[in-house]
């Protein structure tokens, strides 16, 4: 049966529509480029994963190569700016890290084919060779530190190597950190920047949204030393942080570009797996329902007469399979646990069949299922009884889907953000790149480029690398035209943009 629940087909061919070309402005050597009114001659970039290069769930040479910072600056120095921009390269292309000899974080994703021929993204296999200790000197004009959220920024001891041993500091940060109690905004300013970038905030809520919303909502809370690393900033400090950020970063009169944050539940990650994932023919519906027949018909109007759930949440958790692809059955953390009610009196229940119903109802079409829960439905929960189906006869794990209200949570956080972000673009004159609603016509329609359309479709697509979230070398290749759009229109320049078709897009080998 398992084969039944394989999502991510690959087409062999991908048809490419013709379209007129995204960008007016020719993207040759030819004719005479100015930086108008802005000083490029030392640009500095600050950020989290997606300033860095991450992509394919690492960090790596090429990846920071291909950076949408180190393509920006590569176009500014067209333009006046100058031909230096130093990033603190990786050692190798493998991407991942150690700390004091022993692996702390994966080697990059790749395509593969496993063993039964199925397509997907791998592990590349190696030994990395960036160790965390050895310590890089800067200053640094990248400074994107992967894993960060705004108010990491701002925190001393961020980089300290011993505390990357006991998960309070950045491994990224540490290797480059000017010192043990350095801040990473205390780093970027100190390289003086002329120009700078900031795109920081989609780790404030992130974590939350990609382990599906096994975290906690901190609105309310004010104190960031409080949080867990799945959980949603609070906005008041989101704002507080990012109004110092953008504070210190203009001092002197310094021109720059902000980035908003996308809507996260737009990427692949969340959009792969279908809601609707569980093939079932009318004999095997028909015997998976009758197994929910006492939980549906006496449970759960039980408790509803009992006054321990409403008659609203009892209809929620009703549980129905029917021929053709079903809603897999999920754990719902925002549903009363009803665990040790079903093990008293007058259910009687087993422990284990009472914590598989304990928060249990079947998804609906408000959910998200993640990509990670690719690798899990369809699969046996118990190797040895082949009727423990994950989705089927065992919910999937609150972690694998996304409630309506969850999703929720992540979009009231992101508004609040992104009015902070705009507004302190517009109260300091700054170039402003809107990346939600650029997101959305990637997530919709596509963007047309010389060659092809940049589309959010996973693996094939073109725009996002094979962890689901980070953008491919074309997609940065096309976030740095953004920056540049807004920058010419805010500092009236003719910085040169980029052919996105130029760049690749996933590494389809596992060498």
């Amino acid at each position: 049966m398992k084969n039944t629940f394989k999502y991510i087909a690959l087409a062999a061919v991908v048809a490419l529509a013709s379209c007129e070309a995204e960008f007016d402005n020719p993207v040759t050597d030819e004719g005479f480029f100015t930086s108008g009114d802005a000083n490029l001659t030392n640009y500095v970039a600050m950020g989290n994963s997606l300033t860095a290069g991450f992509a394919d769930s690492a960090l790596y040479i090429t990846g920071q190569e291909d950076s949408y910072p180190n393509i920006m600056a590569q176009q500014f120095a067209l333009a006046g700016g100058s031909e230096s921009f130093s990033q603190p390269l990786m050692a190798d292309n493998l991407g991942g890290l150690l700390l004091s000899g022993n692996q702390i974080a994966q080697n990059r994703f790749v395509l593969a084919v496993d063993a039964n021929g199925n397509p997907g993204p791998a592990v590349l296999e190696g030994m990395p060779t960036t160790e965390v200790t050895n310590v890089l000197s800067g200053p640094f004009n990248n400074m994107g530190i992967p894993g960060a959220k705004s108010f990491h920024l701002v925190t001393p001891g961020y980089g300290s190597i011993a505390g990357v041993a006991v998960g309070t500091a950045n491994p990224y940060f540490a290797r480059i950190a000017s010192s043990e109690s350095a801040t990473v905004l205390g780093d970027a300013t100190a390289a003086g920047p002329s120009f700078f970038s900031l795109w920081i905030g989609n780790n404030d809520i992130l974590g939350y949204a990609t382990s599906g919303g096994s975290g906690v909502d901190q609105t309310g809370n004010l104190d960031p030393s409080t949080y867990g690393g799945s959980d949603i900033t609070d906005p008041n400090v989101f704002a507080s942080v990012y109004s110092q950020q953008v504070e210190a970063l203009v001092a002197g009169g310094n021109g720059g570009v902000l980035f908003n944050i996308p809507d996260v539940t737009s990427i692949p990650f969340f959009t792969t797996v279908p809601g609707q994932s569980i093939p079932l023919d009318a004999p095997t519906a028909e015997l998976v329902n009758s197994n929910f027949a006492l939980y549906n018909t006496a449970v759960l109007p039980g408790l509803a007469g009992l006054g321990v759930i409403s008659a609203e949440e009892a209809a929620a958790r009703q549980v129905n399979f029917s021929a053709g692809v079903n809603f897999p059955i999920m754990t719902d953390d925002d549903l009363t646990d009803i665990t040790l009610i079903l093990q008293g009196p007058p259910f009687n229940l087993d422990a284990a069949t009472a914590g598989l119903l304990g928060q249990l109802r079947q998804a609906n079409a408000g959910d998200l299922v993640v990509l990670t829960a690719a690798s899990v439905l369809g699969t046996l929960a118990d190797p040895a009884n082949p009727l423990s189906i994950n989705g089927v006869a065992v919910p999937l794990a609150d972690q694998f889907v996304l409630t309506a209200t969850e999703q929720a949570n992540v979009a009231a956080a992101a508004a609040s953000y992104n009015a902070t972000i705009q507004g302190l673009a517009t109260a300091n004159g700054l170039a402003f790149v809107d990346a939600r609603s650029e997101l959305e016509r990637v997530a919709g329609s596509g963007i047309a480029y010389d060659g092809g359309v940049l589309t959010d479709t996973f693996v094939t697509g073109g725009a996002f690398s094979l962890d689901g979230v980070h953008p491919t070398p074309r997609g940065y290749a096309y976030v740095a035209n953004l920056a540049i759009q807004a920058i010419n229109n805010t500092y009236n320049a003719t910085i040169p943009q980029v052919n996105i078709g130029d760049y690749p897009t996933i590494t389809a080998a596992n060498n």
